[in-house]
């Protein structure tokens, strides 16, 4: 009688555990302006204005830079995944494009399904004078760390600042000393 109500109980317990899963979960994160499909049938072609444009839906996310009459609105809605990193889940950008007047000509919706995937390049630039190695990499560094100026002020008032003279070694005083 007792092992039947082990497995009930272990059952219990965990259907108690799963709301908790909640907590490890994160709230979605609503970035950008969202554009409504109600906003945009508002817009007349031809007769609304930049302004009218902007009081209804907002200021651009931003301007394209080679055509200022295109306004460009980005929404995201974003999710932590593993490792802290943010997942898109859900993505719009409509592009409001103007004649050169400054009148409402037509938008443009496009969604995540429109990206075009980039893949990042895994090869690395090459650097001038080879590969450092282990120790090269360990002690490259001793010497070269100067909190008071840059490592390449050898000026007067450099040396005078960190309390040495300016350039001589071992001799007399030649930086006002």
């Amino acid at each position: 009688m007792r092992l039947t109500k082990l497995p009930q109980s272990l059952l219990f317990c965990a259907l108690l555990g799963l709301p908790g899963c909640a907590l490890f979960s994160d709230a979605p994160h609503y970035r950008g302006i969202s554009v409504t499909d109600s906003a945009l049938k508002q817009l007349t072609p031809g007769i609304s204005q930049q302004a009218d444009v902007q009081a209804l839906l907002g200021p651009p996310t931003f301007v394209e830079q080679f055509d200022p009459n295109n306004w460009v609105y980005v929404s995201q809605v974003t999710k932590m995944r593993i490792a802290r990193t943010e997942g898109v889940q859900k993505q719009n950008v409509v592009v409001v494009t103007f004649n050169n007047d400054g009148t409402f000509k037509s938008y443009t919706l496009k969604t995540q399904a429109d990206a075009t995937p980039v893949k990042m390049d895994g090869r690395q630039t090459p650097v001038p004078g080879g590969t450092a190695g282990f120790f090269q990499q360990l002690i490259g560094g001793v010497g070269s760390y100067n909190p008071l100026g840059t490592a390449s002020d050898t000026s007067a008032n450099g040396a005078a600042a960190l309390g040495g003279s300016s350039g001589n070694i071992g001799g007399g005083t030649s930086g006002g000393f």
